[in-house]
């Protein structure tokens, strides 16, 4: 993410919406499940997890509830979720938890580590 799009996604935004995101995954519940449940637009749900859009305090306290957490847990200010606020603004990225998931099903660490040198080379030329 460039830092110009930083500046537009809040550190909190981010991180509440990696919550969002990496929970809702956790439960095996699509986009458009938790649209539902909130009385959104799956629409609205990307932009939340994209930390494009703010969650209200409702909206907040109503997907707590749906993902089976507190809103401190949403907010990281519970001691559970303060220490994984990078984690979470990490993944917050799009195709971040994609990556990830391909990732972990690679099973020899050969193929692995190769992943991960294409990766860091890959940062390296954008940066």
């Amino acid at each position: 993410m460039s830092r110009r799009e930083q500046a537009r996604h809040p550190a909190l935004e981010l991180a509440i919406g990696g919550r969002i995101r990496a929970r809702r995954r956790e439960l095996g519940l699509t986009q458009a499940q938790l649209a539902e449940r909130l009385g959104v637009s799956f629409q609205q749900v990307q932009k939340y997890e994209r930390g494009d859009n703010r969650v209200a305090a409702s909206t907040l306290a109503a997907a707590a509830a749906a993902l089976g957490v507190t809103v401190a847990w949403l907010v990281g200010e519970d001691a559970a979720a303060a220490h994984d606020s990078e984690v979470f603004k990490a993944l917050a990225a799009p195709g971040a938890m994609d990556l990830l998931e391909a990732y972990r099903d690679i099973h020899d660490p050969r193929l692995r580590q190769a992943l991960l040198a294409l990766a860091r080379e890959m940062a390296e030329t954008v940066a």
